[in-house]
């Protein structure tokens, strides 16, 4: 395990929530924290910009606030995701407001910038960066970042198609700093297997979609509880980045998911136009198959935290090497 720089060394759980285009929210990060789990949230979910320093207001006002109140069980730190893109004309200004008020964890998608990990740094914030290969990896590390999220094969989203055991062990091989794996997460034997493999942290995204605090429709959540891993399309067609999503909102869109064009990383768009392809075309990952009902953002991470345990013991529990 790597040894971790604050705010990353003293996580209840090792569980980091990931940041949900158009889903994640105040109400969901909040309680996410609160539950124990790094909450996370896109800068551009804030819309129009100016409601981001509402936000950030309301998050750390309301973490100091219940960390006063339990000091004894404070809440997991927070972090805002900054697409780091020529297509992001508002990344500066949140970056801003993230400088401004402190914000813990900065986790930086789709691009590498020195001077956004150097404004994170100068009031020790920490960064953490996607990516999809040990190529990737390398540049990030190179140009300033803190930590990575290794972004394997069954991601929800944007995702890559590595094994998440070739992945790490490849990264692993060179890097000894915090590494969060995403790929299929969504119950606490996997955020087990995540740390044996060598990640410090599991990164979960689709499961906290079908949680009653995610900004979600209703229709969306009840999707990922009646589906599984078959029902999870790899497409570049409504991004221009490759990713996962929901079968069922392919076909409700009016499109055949088993044969769906090709696009190019030129169409890619985070200003704002594209926001329409979330919303009806429904990201997701393939681990939802252990998604079973629609329940709070705490008893979700409750679940989490007794089968994490319960997947410790049947190992210990286990004949010895």
């Amino acid at each position: 395990m790597s040894r971790l720089p604050a705010p990353l060394n003293k996580l209840p759980l090792p569980i980091i929530g990931s940041p949900l285009f158009i889903i994640s929210n105040p109400k969901l990060v909040i309680e996410q924290c609160k539950a124990g789990v790094v909450g996370s949230m896109p800068a551009l979910n804030a819309r129009p910009a100016e409601l981001l320093e509402a936000w950030l207001i309301e998050i750390t006002e309301t973490l100091a606030a219940y960390n006063h109140a339990n000091p004894d069980n404070p809440a997991a730190p927070f972090a805002i995701n900054q697409i780091v893109h020529k297509s992001n004309d508002r990344l500066e200004h949140d970056m801003a407001l993230c400088v401004k008020y402190k914000v813990p964890i900065i986790i930086t998608s789709l691009g590498a910038r020195e001077d956004i990990n150097a404004a994170a740094h100068s009031y020790g914030g920490v960064v953490l960066h996607d990516i999809i290969n040990n190529k990737h990896a390398h540049k990030a590390i190179e140009k300033g970042a803190d930590g990575l999220v290794a972004v394997a094969a069954g991601a929800g989203g944007h995702a890559g198609v590595k094994s998440p055991f070739a992945l790490i062990q490849e990264i692993r091989q060179w890097f000894d700093g915090p590494i969060a794996l995403s790929g299929a997460i969504s119950t606490g034997g996997a955020v087990l297997a995540a740390q044996a493999m060598g990640a410090d942290f599991a990164y979960i995204g689709s499961a906290f979609i079908a949680t009653e605090e995610a900004k979600a429709a209703d229709a969306y959540k009840q999707a990922i509880v009646d589906s599984n891993s078959d029902d999870i399309v790899y497409s570049n067609l409504f991004t221009g980045v490759h990713g996962n999503y929901l079968a069922p909102s392919i076909r409700a869109a009016g499109m055949d998911p088993d044969n769906l064009p090709e696009s190019d990383a030129s169409k890619m768009n985070f200003g704002g136009d594209k926001s329409k392809a979330w919303k009806d075309i429904w990201g997701c990952g393939q681990g939802i198959g252990a998604v079973t009902k629609v329940q709070s953002t705490a008893a979700y991470v409750a679940q989490l935290r007794r089968e994490y345990m319960e997947a410790r013991a049947r190992v210990l529990a286990g004949p010895a090497a």
